[in-house]
């Protein structure tokens, strides 16, 4: 089975996503994603690794991740480690449709045959325009990049829209009772990063404290502890700041607090994890072995969060799944991206015993997720299974290269 093409496509509708579709000799076709700097990962597939990969065995998934490790570049989640993922994603989903198998059943079996989500309230436009998470880029109705609320990007008029962050800054209550009625009880929100002391991190004040505090005390207020609250930070606090919001939310009984601080600084992890009864999680932007590996051992977080099509892919991932399970920790994969990393996920989610629960983004999965891909991975009464047929289960929809807006390329033997 030689590879015998390798395509890129991205969409200006879209333009934080690239796919990534391998061909081969034998007629099939494996499908990849990456997500950031989609133009300068397309760059890299194109210029460096294709001239790897053509003409090679496309079954040879170990041998091939290798020879893509880049020099430069190789310990973070750059657009060389990002355009690696998103096609090592694609030779395993060749691999289950060589096998006429899904990608989880290759990957040991399933361990269950669905598992819980937690929701991450995001809108559908939010990170839409660019790769900076920052609230100017949140695509909320109040002045945001993106389609205004109700209206997300490229998608058809009359769709059922969850504007999930506008809920959680405004009636947080309100948006715990909509995810519980659809069997979902654990949620992630972020509103500590529109606090003044967000912008370059080093304090928060007492008042903006409390107004971050606020929407989880709500929650638990109306709720009790029926819904699990995750607080998202984005890595834009010090040290000392992170002690404060962590001392402020611990009487919440939080989930988790993810990415606290910058997730490379695994010592001031480890101080805030002994500081703290909080659980901690993070690491969604980390890559190589060794970054999770201390994360894990110095840095003792909780929950490492891994991003399959940022980190290195399917390869990297079980790898990296080793590492948490032989310190008894969970694993987390991170999906606030696009559909394909959520259908890889989940195979993974199935597949590996330490993961409890796989991240989705309902804003986007009943928006434009569906718009590019032929079926999603299923979610009813808050689990979540893969779809039905072999490798990811999915395939674009027929016809996306051809759009005004798109950008296709491809390198051939």
């Amino acid at each position: 089975m030689k590879i015998e093409a390798i395509e890129t496509l991205r969409l200006d509708d879209h333009p934080n996503l690239l796919w990534v579709r391998v061909r081969t000799d034998e007629g099939l076709t494996g499908l990849g994603e990456t997500y950031f700097g989609a133009g300068r990962c397309e760059a890299d597939i194109h210029d460096r690794i294709a001239p790897i990969l053509l003409g090679q065995d496309a079954s040879r998934i170990e041998f091939l991740n290798m020879k893509m490790q880049p020099y430069t570049g190789f310990t973070g989640s750059g657009a060389e480690v990002r355009a690696l993922a998103a096609v090592d994603v694609a030779l395993w989903d060749l691999a289950g449709k060589a096998a006429g198998r899904p990608l989880c059943d290759l990957l040991g079996g399933r361990t269950r045959e669905s598992i819980q989500v937690y929701n991450t309230c995001a809108g559908p436009n939010y990170v839409s325009k660019t790769s900076a998470v920052r609230p100017d880029n949140f695509g909320t109705a109040s002045g945001a990049a993106g389609s205004p609320a109700g209206s997300p990007a490229g998608s058809p008029a009359g769709r059922q829209t969850h504007e999930d962050l506008e809920a959680f800054l405004h009636h947080p209550e309100e948006l715990a009772a909509s995810l519980m009625e659809m069997g979902i009880f654990s949620m992630k929100i972020w509103p500590l990063d529109l606090a003044a002391g967000a912008a370059d991190g080093m304090d928060i004040s007492t008042a903006d404290l409390k107004k971050g505090v606020a929407p989880f005390e709500k929650i638990r207020a109306a709720h009790g502890d029926k819904m699990r609250l995750k607080a998202e930070l984005h890595g834009l606090w010090s040290l000392n700041a992170a002690k404060k919001i962590a001392a402020a939310l611990e009487p919440l009984d939080m989930d988790w607090i993810e990415d606290p601080v910058w997730m490379d600084r695994t010592r001031e992890v480890a101080e805030l994890a002994r500081a703290t009864r909080a659980p901690l999680a993070g690491g969604e932007t980390l890559a190589s072995l060794g970054q999770f590996e201390a994360l894990i051992n110095d840095g003792n977080i909780g929950t490492p969060i891994l991003d399959v099509v940022w980190a290195g892919g399917v390869t990297a991932a079980r790898k990296v799944a080793a590492l948490a399970e032989a310190r008894s920790r969970p694993i987390s994969f991170h999906d606030c991206s696009g559909p394909v990393t959520l259908a890889v996920s989940t195979h993974l989610a199935l597949s590996l015993r330490n993961v409890r629960e796989q991240e989705i983004a309902r804003g986007f999965y009943y928006a434009w997720y569906q718009d590019f891909v032929d079926q999603l991975p299923p979610i009813k009464n808050g689990m979540i299974t893969v779809p039905d047929g072999p490798g990811l289960g999915m395939d674009l929809v027929p016809g996306l290269e051809t759009r005004a807006d798109a950008t296709y390329r491809i390198s051939k033997t």
